[in-house]
């Protein structure tokens, strides 16, 4: 019979692979606890030694997820894995990326501007699917086809 991986070690294997946010260290290792303390210790160490680190947490989810994604739909992600709101703020793109991100997700999407109200209601809701905006679904709604490569 093999030995029980301690939770350290059950820790280090889940870290090792990606970067994960302390929630999600916490709910994965929960299941193997013998107690509150023990996780608790765990997490902090790991937290201390720099293991596992929200902020680098936040920064690669957000730059592996902006350029498809909006700010609101990335907020709320983030929200669901336990990391604070002001630390998502500072990584989140600007408004002119942000818009240069919609309109690359809608002509990826559509090939050509909606040709009348049903159509443009169907790009306004993939748009507000993947997490933009109205105020910026309206920008990109009125320049997205003007600035084509």
């Amino acid at each position: 019979m093999k030995p029980q991986k301690s939770l350290r070690a059950r820790a280090m294997d889940i870290v090792s692979r990606r970067e994960v946010s302390r929630l999600e260290l916490q709910r994965k290792l929960a299941p193997y606890a013998e107690d509150a303390d023990e996780l608790e210790s765990v997490l902090n160490e790991f937290a201390a030694q720099n293991w596992q680190s929200d902020e680098r947490y936040v920064e690669a989810f957000i730059n592996s997820k902006s350029r498809k994604h909006g700010a609101m739909r990335l907020r709320q992600e983030l929200a669901s894995k336990g990391v604070d709101e002001d630390l998502v703020c500072e990584y989140l793109p600007d408004e002119e990326t942000e818009r240069e991100n919609a309109a690359h997700v809608l002509r990826k999407k559509f090939k050509q501007p909606a040709a009348d109200y049903a159509e443009k209601q169907k790009q306004i809701r993939f748009l507000l699917y993947r997490g933009f905006d109205m105020d910026t679904i309206h920008a990109v709604m009125k320049t997205a086809w003007d600035e084509e490569e």
